[in-house]
């Protein structure tokens, strides 16, 4: 059988991406993948424009375009914000939907459970959702791309506690509108998720010791996952070495 030998695995040479909530966290370290696989990047942050500056700064290391888009997804104009991503570069051909409210850490820990509920809601569901909706109709009217959410592992098998539940149904809203999605707007554009486990970002890096062993005990490999370990699935699956990959959630 023949083999592929014209370019790199997982290449993304020429190629527009924009990634949400890529100031930090799982979401820069895949926009700095996708650069790495030569792909012009455009971050975005809701507050942290001088982390997210950093970051385009590193991208561009990587001999790569990059740009930054500031826009709070508690109070933005999902039409605006498509309409200034694809003004850019003049079109965007992977669109990755990472952002999501932090419940876990600083403010948002200590909101009560309807405020929480509806943090999520507006953020993870409702943002995903519009942003996915409105970049598959240009990219088909374009002819081809690849859009990747980002789920939750446990959200399909439950996990006990206030945060379990909150998370099972923002994610689990993702997970199934990804698969819906893919059917509608294929062949042009594809649509997956990638369903991370026990990641090491800035909750974990303060877990508890209990939380900590937890982790051991429910990961097979026995380790937290890394972003740079969700960002190389992301890389994957955006790049044509996926193509025939679509409407799937990957556990990770």
């Amino acid at each position: 059988m023949p083999t592929r030998t014209d370019q790199p695995f997982a290449d993304l040479s020429g190629r527009r991406a924009l990634v949400t909530g890529s100031s930090s966290g799982i979401g820069r370290a895949i926009a700095e993948e996708l650069a790495r696989a030569g792909s012009d990047v455009i971050l975005h942050c809701a507050r942290s424009r001088d982390a997210a500056e950093d970051a385009a700064s590193n991208l561009r290391t990587f001999g790569v375009q990059t740009a930054v888009l500031q826009a709070d997804l508690l109070d933005f104009d999902v039409f605006e914000f498509v309409s200034r991503a694809w003004d850019v570069w003049g079109g965007v051909d992977l669109w990755v939907n990472n952002a999501g409210v932090d419940l876990l850490t600083g403010e948002g820990a200590q909101l009560d459970y309807p405020a929480k509920l509806e943090k999520l809601l507006e953020v993870d569901v409702t943002g995903t959702v519009l942003l996915s909706r409105l970049a598959a109709e240009r990219m088909k009217q374009q002819g081809r791309g690849v859009i990747l959410n980002i789920g939750w592992d446990q959200a399909d098998r439950g996990m006990g506690g206030d945060s379990g539940e909150l998370f099972s149904v923002a994610k689990n809203a993702v997970m199934g509108y990804t698969r819906s999605l893919a059917v509608s707007v294929a062949p042009e554009v594809r649509v997956n998720c990638i369903a991370p486990g026990w990641i090491r970002t800035a909750w974990g890096d303060q877990a508890s010791d209990t939380w900590q062993q937890r982790v051991l005990d429910e990961t097979p490999l026995k380790r937290w996952g890394t972003p740079e370990d969700i960002a190389r699935l992301a890389r994957f699956l955006l790049s044509d070495d996926a193509a025939y990959l679509t409407g799937q959630v990957i556990n990770a």
